[in-house]
């Protein structure tokens, strides 16, 4: 069974990206849920700086890979019946965590757009709209706080996402093709 994370900065095309995959018979799962989850039973109103204060608060708690370890009970039971894909890996300890559990089985996709496109489509989203300021802001903070660029560094497979969203969905079946064939050149050794 395998363990896809999708990575990139906000507005990158990660969950879109997902979205392929559980088309293609993947389980889905979104690390952030962990964050809106803990909004709601706070009661506080879901925005970019609650948001913000619970990924502080949860990471403070648990540690820089508090999103994955909070998340392995519901991986492993997804894994049961299918491979996973997750839905935002947000640091470098996450990953070597992930990483440390799954082995060959782990595989991370970055998906790349410049900051301008990102804001652009961040400011457009029906759900969490961002404003230009809110995003830099929110990149700022992944970067200095939580070692994000290691993951996206470290990337199996890179999607660049700066035109339609067609291309974006093409270029995620060539990375699926991929991995099918590298199970498949595995499973021959």
């Amino acid at each position: 069974m395998k363990v896809v994370s999708i990575v990139g900065m906000a507005g990158a095309g990660k969950s879109e990206v997902a979205r392929v995959f559980e088309r293609n018979g993947f389980s889905r799962m979104r690390f952030g849920d962990i964050t809106d989850e803990e909004i709601k039973r706070r009661g506080l109103p879901l925005n970019e700086e609650n948001e913000r204060y619970i990924r502080q608060q949860l990471r403070k708690e648990h540690g820089m890979a508090a999103y994955a370890k909070l998340n392995l009970p519901k991986i492993d039971a997804l894994l049961k019946a299918s491979d996973v894909v997750i839905d935002g890996l947000y640091s470098w300890e996450e990953y070597t965590l992930l990483k440390s559990r799954y082995g060959d089985n782990f595989h991370v996709i970055a998906v790349w757009a410049s900051p301008k496109t990102r804001y652009r489509r961040l400011a457009e989203r029906q759900s969490r709209p961002l404003t230009a300021e809110e995003a830099a802001s929110r990149d700022t903070a992944e970067l200095e706080n939580t070692n994000k660029g290691g993951p996206i560094a470290m990337a199996d497979f890179t999607i660049i996402n700066e035109s339609s969203l067609e291309n974006l969905r093409i270029e995620t079946e060539k990375v699926l093709s991929a991995l099918d064939e590298q199970d498949n050149q595995t499973r021959c050794r």
